[in-house]
């Protein structure tokens, strides 16, 4: 079995068992799994290795931008341009149709970000990340002192461009994912081990933040990449692979990954193949809920 059931729910989320295919390894350390539905392609990144590559059926992997100022996230915004989060640069850029890239946030305060992380994009186009210090670390960055005295999350406004900080009491947020009607905001906290849920104001602000869930197993990993499926499933990065939730907070079960798992998307034509970004390697897995529509 590569899954621990907790819930018999999780029986119908993702089946009985989930098998994994490695796809691909000999990677670094592999992060923001994000699928193009037109291209029938996944981004991924390779931190430390400075470079984000694309896999697909007919391809393989293949080099898609190097260097990268070690991106991390991504995500695609409404109009299906890649924007993407760099550490070694701490901004958030956006890559235009004709290839160009425009730095959308890069200072808050007339201070220099931390290092963006991931990203996520609300369905009237505001971009919401998350802004941990782990960009400034050796490896998976560039080492240097921090200019922000918090690690916060941001939105920047789809109309001004203006960048907001909505929190700041984090140790190091990281993934992020709003509920289906996104009237929610979850958020994880890799230093604290758990999930927080904000309410989401209409003019984009939050408040709230109580803790939603702490994912507990055994095995290497913690909380980092973080999404929601098409029903409403939380599926969160955490100790052995990838925790599932149902949106009454019940822990339905993991999905077990022999590397140290840092993040996941669906793809494929029917939403139901689950891309694993494990540390050195890609894998994929069948899952019975498809994912959501990201390009």
């Amino acid at each position: 079995m590569s899954v621990e059931i907790r819930d018999e729910r999780f029986r119908q989320v993702v089946g009985d068992d989930a098998q994994l295919e490695q796809l691909a390894t000999g990677f670094i350390f592999t992060e923001g799994a994000m699928w193009n539905a037109k291209a029938k392609e996944l981004v991924f990144s390779d931190m430390p290795g400075d470079i984000v590559r694309k896999w697909s059926v007919a391809e393989g992997v293949t080099t898609f931008r190097q260097p990268s100022n070690k991106q991390n996230g991504h995500y695609f915004d409404l109009e299906g341009r890649l924007i993407s989060c760099a550490h070694a640069s701490s901004d958030v850029t956006r890559e235009e149709h004709d290839g160009s890239i425009t730095v959308l946030a890069s200072h808050y305060g007339g201070k220099e970000l931390n290092s963006p992380n991931d990203v996520i994009v609300k369905s009237d186009g505001a971009i919401y990340f998350s802004d941990p210090t782990y960009g400034r670390m050796d490896g998976f960055g560039l080492l240097r002192e921090q200019d922000m005295d918090f690690q916060g999350v941001y939105r920047i406004d789809p109309v001004s461009g203006e960048v907001s900080l909505l929190a700041s009491d984090f140790g190091q947020p990281n993934g992020l994912t709003f509920s289906l009607d996104e009237k929610q905001l979850f958020i994880n906290d890799t230093d604290h081990g758990h999930i927080r849920v904000f309410d989401v104001s209409d003019d984009g602000s939050i408040s709230g933040g109580e803790v939603w869930a702490v994912p507990e197993g055994s095995g290497d990993g913690g909380c980092d990449g973080m999404k929601l499926d098409s029903e409403g499933y939380i599926y969160c990065t955490g100790p052995g692979g990838i925790h599932v939730y149902a949106p009454d907070t019940t822990a339905l079960g993991v999905i077990q990954v022999p590397e140290v798992t840092a993040n996941f998307t669906w793809g494929d034509d029917d939403l139901k193949s689950l891309y694993i970004t494990a540390s050195t390697s890609l894998y994929r897995t069948r899952v019975n809920v498809p994912g959501p529509q990201y390009s």
